[in-house]
Protein backbone atom coordinates (compact mmCIF):
# COMPACT_ATOMS: atom_id res chain seq x y z
CA UNK A 1 0.00 0.00 0.00
CA UNK A 2 1.41 3.59 -0.76
CA UNK A 3 2.64 5.79 1.77
CA UNK A 4 -0.28 8.57 2.63
CA UNK A 5 0.30 12.03 4.14
CA UNK A 6 -2.62 14.02 5.59
CA UNK A 7 -2.83 17.14 3.61
CA UNK A 8 -3.57 19.72 6.37
CA UNK A 9 -4.64 22.57 4.21
CA UNK A 10 -8.01 20.58 2.91
CA UNK A 11 -8.54 18.04 5.44
CA UNK A 12 -10.35 18.78 8.91
CA UNK A 13 -11.47 21.82 7.77
CA UNK A 14 -14.02 22.00 10.93
CA UNK A 15 -10.74 22.08 13.01
CA UNK A 16 -8.79 24.71 14.35
CA UNK A 17 -5.05 24.22 12.09
CA UNK A 18 -3.22 23.04 14.64
CA UNK A 19 -5.63 20.81 16.08
CA UNK A 20 -5.76 18.84 12.39
CA UNK A 21 -2.21 17.06 13.58
CA UNK A 22 -3.73 15.13 16.33
CA UNK A 23 -6.87 14.45 14.28
CA UNK A 24 -4.82 13.12 11.20
CA UNK A 25 -2.92 11.34 13.91
CA UNK A 26 -6.10 9.33 14.98
CA UNK A 27 -7.03 8.36 11.47
CA UNK A 28 -3.73 6.62 11.17
CA UNK A 29 -1.90 8.97 9.12
CA UNK A 30 1.98 8.98 9.70
CA UNK A 31 2.77 11.96 7.77
CA UNK A 32 1.45 15.48 6.88
CA UNK A 33 1.71 18.12 4.40
CA UNK A 34 -0.08 21.48 4.03
CA UNK A 35 0.36 24.39 2.22
CA UNK A 36 2.04 26.94 3.75
CA UNK A 37 3.30 27.33 7.37
CA UNK A 38 4.67 30.64 7.96
CA UNK A 39 1.70 31.92 9.66
CA UNK A 40 2.80 29.67 12.78
CA UNK A 41 6.03 29.04 14.69
CA UNK A 42 8.09 26.75 13.82
CA UNK A 43 8.78 25.75 17.36
CA UNK A 44 4.93 25.11 17.82
CA UNK A 45 4.77 23.54 14.30
CA UNK A 46 7.31 21.04 15.20
CA UNK A 47 6.29 20.23 18.68
CA UNK A 48 2.47 19.32 16.80
CA UNK A 49 4.84 16.98 14.70
CA UNK A 50 6.40 15.56 17.95
CA UNK A 51 3.37 14.81 19.73
CA UNK A 52 1.70 13.06 17.42
CA UNK A 53 4.09 11.04 16.00
CA UNK A 54 4.07 12.66 12.34
CA UNK A 55 6.78 13.41 9.31
CA UNK A 56 6.62 16.90 7.79
CA UNK A 57 6.97 15.50 4.19
CA UNK A 58 5.77 18.72 1.94
CA UNK A 59 4.66 22.24 1.98
CA UNK A 60 5.13 25.52 -0.11
CA UNK A 61 7.72 28.51 -0.49
CA UNK A 62 5.54 31.33 0.11
CA UNK A 63 3.80 32.49 -3.28
CA UNK A 64 3.67 36.51 -3.15
CA UNK A 65 0.41 37.62 -2.22
CA UNK A 66 -1.77 35.03 -2.13
CA UNK A 67 -5.04 36.63 -1.27
CA UNK A 68 -4.35 39.48 -4.16
CA UNK A 69 -4.29 35.99 -6.42
CA UNK A 70 -0.74 35.43 -7.07
CA UNK A 71 0.32 31.77 -6.93
CA UNK A 72 3.83 31.81 -7.05
CA UNK A 73 6.81 34.04 -7.87
CA UNK A 74 9.37 31.45 -9.95
CA UNK A 75 8.56 32.36 -13.61
CA UNK A 76 7.42 36.11 -13.10
CA UNK A 77 10.17 38.63 -14.30
CA UNK A 78 11.43 41.15 -11.99
CA UNK A 79 10.63 39.72 -8.62
CA UNK A 80 13.64 37.80 -8.46
CA UNK A 81 14.80 38.97 -4.48
CA UNK A 82 11.24 38.56 -3.07
CA UNK A 83 11.62 35.08 -4.78
CA UNK A 84 15.08 34.15 -2.99
CA UNK A 85 13.81 35.71 0.66
CA UNK A 86 10.72 33.39 0.39
CA UNK A 87 12.77 30.96 -0.37
CA UNK A 88 15.08 30.98 2.24
CA UNK A 89 12.48 31.21 4.41
CA UNK A 90 10.89 28.20 3.18
CA UNK A 91 14.30 26.42 3.65
CA UNK A 92 14.51 27.66 6.88
CA UNK A 93 11.41 26.40 7.83
CA UNK A 94 11.83 22.96 6.10
CA UNK A 95 15.52 22.38 8.45
CA UNK A 96 13.29 22.86 11.64
CA UNK A 97 10.86 20.65 10.71
CA UNK A 98 11.99 18.09 9.63
CA UNK A 99 10.41 18.21 5.89
CA UNK A 100 12.70 17.18 3.30
CA UNK A 101 10.54 18.80 0.42
CA UNK A 102 9.98 22.01 -0.57
CA UNK A 103 7.08 22.70 -3.47
CA UNK A 104 7.86 26.04 -5.60
CA UNK A 105 4.58 27.26 -7.07
CA UNK A 106 5.39 28.38 -10.85
CA UNK A 107 3.60 31.51 -10.71
CA UNK A 108 0.56 33.05 -14.00
CA UNK A 109 2.30 33.77 -16.86
CA UNK A 110 1.93 37.37 -16.80
CA UNK A 111 -0.91 39.26 -18.85
CA UNK A 112 0.46 40.27 -22.35
CA UNK A 113 3.42 37.69 -22.24
CA UNK A 114 3.54 34.06 -23.27
CA UNK A 115 4.94 31.19 -21.59
CA UNK A 116 7.91 31.15 -23.53
CA UNK A 117 9.05 34.38 -22.62
CA UNK A 118 9.17 33.89 -18.89
CA UNK A 119 10.72 30.10 -19.08
CA UNK A 120 14.19 31.30 -18.91
CA UNK A 121 13.32 33.10 -15.85
CA UNK A 122 11.69 29.93 -14.57
CA UNK A 123 14.51 27.74 -15.06
CA UNK A 124 17.29 30.36 -13.72
CA UNK A 125 15.11 30.84 -9.93
CA UNK A 126 14.68 27.13 -10.42
CA UNK A 127 18.49 26.57 -10.83
CA UNK A 128 18.98 28.70 -8.00
CA UNK A 129 16.15 27.75 -5.23
CA UNK A 130 17.99 23.89 -5.95
CA UNK A 131 21.01 24.90 -5.36
CA UNK A 132 20.44 26.23 -1.97
CA UNK A 133 18.08 23.78 -0.95
CA UNK A 134 20.75 21.02 -1.83
CA UNK A 135 23.18 22.83 0.85
CA UNK A 136 20.00 21.94 3.63
CA UNK A 137 19.40 18.41 1.71
CA UNK A 138 16.19 19.14 0.82
CA UNK A 139 14.36 18.25 -2.76
CA UNK A 140 12.65 21.26 -4.64
CA UNK A 141 9.72 20.20 -6.31
CA UNK A 142 7.88 21.98 -9.19
CA UNK A 143 4.00 21.04 -10.17
CA UNK A 144 2.03 21.17 -12.93
CA UNK A 145 -1.64 22.44 -12.53
CA UNK A 146 -4.97 22.56 -14.38
CA UNK A 147 -5.73 25.92 -15.90
CA UNK A 148 -9.58 25.47 -14.79
CA UNK A 149 -8.38 25.44 -11.17
CA UNK A 150 -6.09 28.47 -11.87
CA UNK A 151 -6.30 29.95 -15.07
CA UNK A 152 -2.87 31.09 -16.56
CA UNK A 153 -0.37 29.29 -14.56
CA UNK A 154 2.81 28.58 -15.85
CA UNK A 155 3.55 24.69 -15.52
CA UNK A 156 0.52 22.33 -16.69
CA UNK A 157 2.00 19.12 -18.17
CA UNK A 158 3.48 16.07 -16.97
CA UNK A 159 6.28 16.38 -19.59
CA UNK A 160 7.08 19.83 -19.63
CA UNK A 161 7.69 19.73 -16.01
CA UNK A 162 10.33 17.03 -16.76
CA UNK A 163 11.50 19.13 -19.65
CA UNK A 164 11.89 21.65 -17.23
CA UNK A 165 13.98 19.49 -14.70
CA UNK A 166 16.21 18.82 -17.56
CA UNK A 167 17.16 22.22 -18.09
CA UNK A 168 17.22 23.27 -14.80
CA UNK A 169 20.25 20.39 -14.04
CA UNK A 170 19.69 20.03 -10.73
CA UNK A 171 19.82 16.53 -8.89
CA UNK A 172 17.43 17.76 -6.23
CA UNK A 173 15.14 19.47 -8.63
CA UNK A 174 12.03 16.54 -8.74
CA UNK A 175 8.46 16.81 -10.02
CA UNK A 176 5.20 17.33 -7.83
CA UNK A 177 2.81 14.29 -9.97
CA UNK A 178 -0.85 15.25 -9.11
CA UNK A 179 -3.06 12.96 -10.41
CA UNK A 180 -6.00 15.03 -10.00
CA UNK A 181 -4.42 17.86 -12.62
CA UNK A 182 -3.35 15.66 -14.71
CA UNK A 183 -6.11 13.53 -15.37
CA UNK A 184 -8.17 16.87 -16.23
CA UNK A 185 -5.70 18.33 -18.29
CA UNK A 186 -3.99 15.32 -19.82
CA UNK A 187 -5.60 12.24 -18.49
CA UNK A 188 -3.75 8.39 -19.85
CA UNK A 189 -2.58 8.77 -16.22
CA UNK A 190 -1.45 5.25 -15.58
CA UNK A 191 0.67 5.21 -18.55
CA UNK A 192 2.76 8.52 -17.09
CA UNK A 193 2.73 6.92 -13.78
CA UNK A 194 4.77 3.67 -15.95
CA UNK A 195 6.66 6.60 -17.42
CA UNK A 196 7.49 8.90 -14.92
CA UNK A 197 8.13 7.13 -11.57
CA UNK A 198 10.94 5.17 -12.95
CA UNK A 199 13.09 7.94 -13.98
CA UNK A 200 13.76 8.93 -10.32
CA UNK A 201 12.22 11.96 -10.86
CA UNK A 202 8.90 12.10 -8.95
CA UNK A 203 9.71 13.62 -5.48
CA UNK A 204 5.88 13.49 -4.23
CA UNK A 205 2.42 12.31 -5.74
CA UNK A 206 -1.10 14.32 -4.40
CA UNK A 207 -4.48 12.65 -5.14
CA UNK A 208 -8.22 13.77 -5.19
CA UNK A 209 -11.01 12.31 -6.73
CA UNK A 210 -11.80 14.10 -10.27
CA UNK A 211 -14.04 16.81 -11.30
CA UNK A 212 -14.95 17.86 -7.93
CA UNK A 213 -11.45 17.39 -6.11
CA UNK A 214 -13.74 14.89 -2.93
CA UNK A 215 -12.39 11.77 -1.89
CA UNK A 216 -10.93 9.60 -4.23
CA UNK A 217 -13.19 6.87 -4.24
CA UNK A 218 -15.72 10.05 -5.69
CA UNK A 219 -15.65 10.81 -9.34
CA UNK A 220 -14.05 9.55 -12.91
CA UNK A 221 -10.66 7.86 -11.85
CA UNK A 222 -10.12 4.75 -10.66
CA UNK A 223 -7.86 4.86 -7.57
CA UNK A 224 -7.76 1.30 -6.72
CA UNK A 225 -6.45 0.06 -9.59
CA UNK A 226 -4.24 3.69 -9.55
CA UNK A 227 -2.77 2.78 -5.95
CA UNK A 228 -2.18 -0.96 -7.20
CA UNK A 229 -0.32 0.13 -9.89
CA UNK A 230 1.93 2.66 -7.90
CA UNK A 231 2.63 -0.31 -5.70
CA UNK A 232 3.78 -1.97 -8.63
CA UNK A 233 5.89 0.43 -10.34
CA UNK A 234 7.35 0.93 -6.85
CA UNK A 235 8.60 -2.69 -6.10
CA UNK A 236 10.13 -2.32 -9.98
CA UNK A 237 11.42 0.84 -9.96
CA UNK A 238 12.28 1.58 -6.18
CA UNK A 239 10.29 4.70 -5.98
CA UNK A 240 9.69 5.22 -2.08
CA UNK A 241 7.58 8.81 -1.86
CA UNK A 242 4.87 9.56 -0.23
CA UNK A 243 1.31 10.07 -1.73
CA UNK A 244 -0.41 13.31 -0.55
CA UNK A 245 -4.26 13.12 0.08
CA UNK A 246 -4.86 16.59 -1.44
CA UNK A 247 -8.70 17.02 -1.48
CA UNK A 248 -12.07 18.86 -0.20
CA UNK A 249 -14.01 16.27 2.52
CA UNK A 250 -17.17 15.40 0.50
CA UNK A 251 -19.00 16.40 3.98
CA UNK A 252 -17.26 19.83 3.97
CA UNK A 253 -16.53 21.37 7.91
CA UNK A 254 -19.41 18.86 9.33
CA UNK A 255 -18.02 17.43 12.43
CA UNK A 256 -16.05 13.79 11.77
CA UNK A 257 -17.02 14.67 7.78
CA UNK A 258 -13.30 13.56 7.03
CA UNK A 259 -13.01 10.62 9.47
CA UNK A 260 -16.34 9.51 8.05
CA UNK A 261 -14.98 9.52 4.10
CA UNK A 262 -11.90 8.02 4.75
CA UNK A 263 -13.20 4.49 3.97
CA UNK A 264 -11.70 4.06 0.84
CA UNK A 265 -8.28 4.12 3.16
CA UNK A 266 -9.31 1.70 5.29
CA UNK A 267 -10.73 -0.54 2.62
CA UNK A 268 -6.81 -0.11 1.39
CA UNK A 269 -5.48 -1.15 4.97
CA UNK A 270 -8.30 -4.51 5.04
CA UNK A 271 -6.39 -5.32 1.97
CA UNK A 272 -2.80 -4.98 2.86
Amino acid sequence: MPQFAANLSMLYPELDFLDRFEAAAKDGFKAVEYLFPYAFAKEELAARLQHNGLQQVLFNAPPGDWDRGERGLACLPGRDAEFREGMASAIDYAVALGCPRIHVMAGLVPEGLEREAVQPVYVDNLRWAAAEAAKAGRDVLIEPINTRDIPRFFLNRQDHAHEIVDMAGAPNLKVQMDLYHCQIVEGDVAMKIRKYLPTGRVGHIQIAGVPERHEPDIGEQNYPYLFDLINEVSAQSGWQGWVGCEYRPRRGSEPGGTSAGLGWLRALQQRA
